[in-house]
């Protein structure tokens, strides 16, 4: 692929800056999905446009009719494209790119708003899913998490095996809470973070958008945002890819083993042999 001599001019600042940085997370979003064919909800297109934006009770009406939710969820008919694209998708270069900066030690954990698996599938290891995945079920009493096929759903709702607890699909619904354990670790990475990729994501859903704006203020760490488009982070962004990103992340990959191989980075988190 060809990327304009601007965009590689910022990948190379990006590479330079990941490879002299201590702990490297990344902040991942819809557009990642979207490459990889899975619509997204906001913007032009988007399914809210079709469907309309649900409000802010989807969780108090879950725990009001546990059962009457989990009939509807089962149901067909319940925005078909969406469960067709979760049922097609294939992790993109971009996600395999992140494996690679995971696998040479350039990205120390991954945070994703996605809830497609795509990251999983693609290899990522570190990984917290500040939005639950859509193959897992989760106890809202005790968190635990279980595949689909190790949970009956013969009977709704259904229970948990562990405490008998309420289980729901782990995606986290409008006027639920983020799950305290991922909360938790979402947290304690971007105290750790002396640099953030933002990557394909509209940084307007909180609490994850305010992941690396907790790195910065607590680590002045240097944020890169990898977006085709303007983000509400863009302003406060320190470089800046103007590309997808799965065409930008292959060549960061790329770009960060070549700086790795120019000799020692004092303080760095990977040095050359």
């Amino acid at each position: 692929m060809t990327l304009p001599d601007s965009v590689r001019a910022a990948l190379e600042d990006a590479a330079q800056t990941i490879v002299e940085a201590t702990y490297v997370t990344a902040l991942a979003g819809a557009g990642m999905s979207a490459e990889s064919g899975i619509p997204t909800f906001r913007g032009p297109g988007g399914l809210w446009k079709k469907y309309g934006e649900p409000d802010n009770l989807g969780y108090q009406r879950f725990l009001k009719d546990p059962q009457q939710w989990w009939e509807e969820r089962l149901s067909e008919n319940q925005m078909p494209e969406m469960r067709e694209a979760l049922e097609k998708a294939e992790p993109n270069p971009g996600h395999y790119a992140l494996v690679d900066l995971e696998r040479i030690g350039a990205l120390r954990h991954l945070v994703t708003q996605n809830v497609d698996n795509l990251h999983r599938a693609a290899g990522s290891e570190s990984i917290s899913e500040i939005h639950g995945n859509h193959t897992l079920i989760r106890c809202i009493k005790c968190v635990r998490r279980f595949r689909r096929d190790e949970i009956s759903l013969d009977k709704l709702p259904p229970e948990c095996p562990t405490c008998d607890g309420l289980l729901k699909t782990d995606t986290v619904m409008f006027g639920e809470p983020i799950p305290p354990d991922v909360l938790r670790r979402c947290q304690e990475e971007a105290a750790l973070s002396d640099c953030v990729l933002i990557l394909g994501t509209s940084a307007i859903v909180y609490p994850a958008a305010a992941l690396p704006e907790v790195a910065r203020r607590l680590n002045g760490a240097t944020l890169i945002e990898i977006n085709p488009n303007e983000t509400a982070l863009t302003e406060v962004c320190d470089i800046v890819v103007r590309a997808p990103t799965g065409e930008a992340l292959p060549e960061l990959v790329t770009a960060v083993r070549r700086a790795q191989g120019h000799g020692e980075v004092s303080g760095g988190i990977l040095e050359a042999t």
